[in-house]
C-alpha cells in the first residue's frame, strides 16, 4: 500500500474544464416508486467510528432504497429523520423491493432524486485580479428536511472561510446554496444543510453485512461535468487501511490521515468524492472517498476505488446534525512536536514533545509542562505525535482517565489526566501560537530540541 499514491483532490473531486462538453438535462428516468420506510431499525455503537484518526484528506470522491426504519429517534427536529434499512444474511437477503434485489435500472431510478452534485466556489486574488475557482464533488440526501452528506475534503475550504460558497444541485435542475453544519476531517465526512423540505432521503444499509464479491453501485459526478453518472462493480475487499494527506484547518499544514475503507472496482474518478455507494437493495453502504492512481515507480493502477463503510460514520453524522461536531472525542489541550533524530543521538527519547499547554486544559491540571516528552499513555508506547494521536483516538473518549509517562529534565515521571472533550470551547483555549513558534525556531526554540516538523493539536 505504501508504494502507491492517491489522487489528491486538494479539497475537491475535480477542478477545471472538460473541453466544451455540456452535460444535457437528464431525460425522464423509468419511474420506480420506493415504498415508504417502516419496520424496526437498529442502532450501532460508536466504537468503529473513531477507528482510524491519524487523518488525511484523500482524494476522489448514493439514493433512497425503499424500506427501513427511523435510525436516530433522539433528533430534536421532528422532520429530521435518518432511515436505516435491514437485511438478513447474504444467502437469504430480503430487501424492500418485494424481497428481491433491484435491477440496476430500478436502483438508479429509485435513487437519482437523492443524489446531488456539490460545487464549492472560492474567490481568490491573483496579482490584483479577482477570479473564482470551482471545486466539484458529490453527495446524497440524508433527511427530507435538507441535510446532505459528502466528504470533508470536498468542502474543506469552507471550514474556516465563511466567504466560500457551496452549491448543491439535483438531477431535476434544482439548485440550492448550502451551509456547512459540521465536518469530521479524521473520518472524511461532512454534513451540509439546504433550505428545502419534502426531499427524498436515502436509506442507510448495514456495511458490516457486506461480503467480498457482492455487487455495489455508485452515483456521482465524475470530472464535475459528467453529472449523475451510474457505475457498477463489486466489493473487492473489506477493512483496508489507507493513508493519504489533508490540510489541517487550523494550521494549514499537511497532515496524514488513515482511514478504514472497503475496496471496490466501481469506476471512481475526480468528482465522485462524497457520493453514495449502494448495495443491490438500494441501501447506502458506503461513501465514495478515494482511488489509487499510480505507484511511486510510475506503475498505473486502475479499478482500485475505496469507500467509507457507512456503519463507521452513522453516529458521526447524527452528532454533526445535533451538535455540529462529534461528541466524546478526547482532548488533552496541548501542542506536541517530533523529537528529531539529532536530539535522539544525545539521549533525548523519541516521543511527543510538548510545545504548548492550554490554560485551563486537562493537561495543565494534570501538571504537564512545555518541554515534557510524552513516551507512553497507560501501557501504549508513544514514540511520535502521530502515535499519541492514534492511541487517543482509538482507545479513549472524553472523561476517561489515563496515566501519561513523561520525561522531564531527564527524569521519568507519571501524570494522571482526565481527558477533556474536543469541542469549540476547548479548542478556543488552545490558540495557534504562530508568532511564538516562529520566534522559537529563530532562536533555537526550546533548548535541546529543534522543531522541523508541524504541530499536532490534542
Amino acid at each position: 500500500m505504501d508504494d502507491f499514491n492517491f489522487y489528491n483532490s486538494e479539497n475537491d473531486g475535480y477542478r477545471g474544464g472538460f473541453g466544451d462538453y455540456v452535460d444535457p438535462t437528464p431525460t425522464n428516468q423509468p419511474q420506480y416508486s420506493a415504498p415508504q420506510p417502516g419496520g424496526p431499525g437498529k442502532k450501532k455503537n460508536r466504537a468503529a467510528r473513531i477507528a482510524a484518526l491519524v487523518l488525511a484528506c484523500a482524494v476522489v470522491g448514493t439514493g433512497a432504497g425503499a424500506g427501513g426504519a427511523a435510525l436516530y429517534q433522539h433528533m430534536t427536529q421532528p422532520d429530521t429523520v435518518i432511515y436505516e434499512g435491514a437485511r438478513p444474511e447474504v444467502d437469504t437477503m430480503v430487501n424492500s423491493n418485494n424481497g428481491q434485489p433491484m435491477t440496476p435500472e430500478q436502483l438508479y431510478a429509485a435513487n437519482l432524486a437523492s443524489c446531488v452534485g456539490i460545487t464549492v466556489n472560492t474567490t481568490v486574488n491573483i496579482f490584483g485580479q479577482t477570479t473564482t475557482s470551482a471545486a466539484s464533488g458529490s453527495g446524497f440526501v440524508l433527511t427530507q428536511d435538507g441535510y446532505i452528506v459528502t466528504n470533508f475534503h470536498v468542502i474543506e475550504e469552507a471550514v474556516n472561510d465563511s466567504s466560500v460558497d457551496i452549491q448543491v444541485s439535483f438531477a431535476n435542475g434544482d439548485k440550492y446554496t448550502a451551509k456547512l453544519v459540521g465536518g469530521e476531517q479524521e473520518n472524511d465526512v461532512a454534513v451540509l444543510k439546504i433550505e428545502a423540505t419534502g426531499l427524498q432521503p436515502v436509506t442507510l444499509g448495514d456495511s458490516d453485512q457486506l461480503v467480498v464479491g457482492e455487487p455495489v453501485y455508485a452515483i456521482g459526478n465524475p470530472l464535475g461535468e459528467l453529472t449523475f453518472t451510474f457505475t457498477d462493480g463489486m466489493v473487492s475487499a473489506l477493512d483496508r487501511l489507507i493513508t493519504t494527506t489533508g490540510t489541517d484547518p487550523d494550521t494549514q499544514q499537511k497532515v496524514a490521515i488513515t482511514l478504514n475503507v472497503l475496496q471496490t472496482n466501481c469506476a471512481i474518478n475526480p468528482g465522485n468524492s462524497g457520493g453514495p455507494l449502494f448495495d443491490s437493495y438500494g441501501n447506502v453502504v458506503g461513501i465514495v472517498s478515494a482511488k489509487y492512481t499510480e505507484s511511486t515507480s510510475g506503475v498505473t493502477a486502475e479499478g482500485l476505488g475505496f469507500a467509507l463503510p457507512i456503519n463507521d460514520v452513522k453516529e458521526i453524522l447524527s452528532d454533526l446534525i445535533e451538535h455540529g461536531y462529534v461528541t466524546g472525542k478526547p482532548y488533552l489541550g496541548i501542542q506536541v512536536k517530533e523529537v528529531n533524530e539529532q536530539a535522539q543521538l544525545y539521549g533525548i527519547p523519541a516521543g511527543a514533545a510538548v510545545s504548548y499547554v492550554a490554560e485551563g486544559s486537562c493537561a495543565q491540571k494534570a501538571g504537564l509542562q512545555v518541554n515534557d516528552i510524552i513516551t507512553a499513555i497507560d501501557d501504549t508506547a508513544v514514540d511520535s505525535p502521530s502515535a499519541l494521536t492514534a492511541a487517543l483516538s482509538t482507545d479513549y473518549k472524553a472523561g476517561d482517565t489515563a496515566v501519561l509517562t513523561v520525561i522531564r529534565n531527564q527524569q521519568e515521571i507519571q501524570l494522571t489526566v482526565t481527558l477533556d472533550e474536543k469541542n469549540a470551547e476547548t479548542e478556543a483555549a488552545n490558540p495557534i501560537q504562530q508568532q511564538n513558534q516562529q520566534s522559537q525556531q529563530g532562536s533555537g526554540g526550546s533548548g535541546y530540541y529543534q522543531w522541523p516538523f508541524g504541530s499536532f493539536f490534542w
